[in-house]
């Protein structure tokens, strides 16, 4: 499996291309980025329904997926702690390892935030981009300290048995889905939550969800001036459409569409129309993406 150095950790990557083969050049770079406690694993049927119109550079972030984090954990590698800014900071070395100069992101939920940072740390560098489950919220300090409290559990209760619980992946995913999505999605996004490192899986959710976020994201948003598309999920639980409508407002580049009848993850539960509001924004030609028949 191919990784790269970036700040002291090994970050796994891979790229899907329609000749499943390393990228020629003659086509624009697409960077897919997942949200928390995921991996890029959840992208790829999205990664390769798009190859056709653009190479796919899928990687998985510091401390999730298959980025694991050195043991012990060096003090270099500690320090650089687990804002959302400094993931974007971490995509930009690894664009320069790769060589890659611009490209166009999409990127989804807690990897949504690190790609509204990256677009106004680094917006020559991208051409358009697409931000899926997003948005703004308001701060309530009892609310986002009972957040903490279960978030805590949540990252501190992963036995690895889990896994083996008949039906324990319907029942996490849940929540997540309002239709449902292939199992073989729902298993891997069970497997990557059981094995995100504990000081990223903790240390996002207090970064993701914070009185700094609550203040410096409706900026982040404002500042945009790259073409980007924000997508909702009509039933998300888990950021509302309203809090995407809510961040759209804020910048006159940013275009806001819901896709009904989904949850927190309508390029899984609704490929079909996810693609079709994803070519029109890029326009390229929707008949040219390839949705395959979905992992069982």
């Amino acid at each position: 499996m191919p990784y790269l150095p970036v700040r002291g950790v090994n970050h796994y990557y891979e790229w899907i291309t329609e000749a499943d083969a390393e990228p020629s050049g003659q086509k624009p770079v697409m960077v897919l980025i997942h949200g928390w406690a995921g991996s890029a694993r959840y992208w790829e049927s999205t990664a390769r329904a798009i190859a056709p119109n653009f190479d796919c550079l899928l990687y998985d972030l510091r401390g999730f997926g298959r980025s694991h984090l050195p043991r012990p954990v060096p003090p270099e590698v500690r320090a650089i702690g687990y804002e959302l800014d400094t993931y974007a900071d971490d995509l930009a070395l690894l664009l320069d390892t790769l060589g890659l100069t611009q490209v166009c992101l999409n990127a989804h939920s807690t990897g949504a935030s690190i790609a509204a940072f990256f677009l106004n740390r680094y917006s020559n560098r991208v051409e358009r981009a697409i931000l899926t489950c997003n948005g703004i919220f308001e701060y309530d300090e009892k609310a986002f300290q009972a957040f903490y409290r279960f978030g805590k559990y949540v990252v501190d209760f992963r036995p690895s048995w889990l896994s083996k619980l008949p039906f324990v992946d319907r029942l996490f995913m849940a929540r997540f889905l309002h239709r449902p999505i292939p199992a073989s999605a729902r298993r891997e996004f069970l497997e990557d939550y059981l094995s995100a490192d504990y000081e990223a899986a903790l240390g996002t959710v207090y970064t993701a969800v914070s009185k700094r976020a609550v203040e410096v994201m409706p900026q982040e948003f404002a500042r945009i001036t790259v073409p980007t598309l924000l997508i909702s999920g009509e039933f998300d639980k888990i950021i509302p459409a309203a809090l995407g409508k809510a961040a759209a407002q804020l910048n006159a580049q940013v275009q806001h569409v819901v896709i009904p009848r989904t949850g927190h993850f309508p390029m899984l539960e609704d490929p079909s129309t996810y693609l079709q509001v994803v070519s029109q924004f890029l326009e390229v030609s929707s008949s040219k993406f390839t949705l395959g028949s979905g992992r069982s």
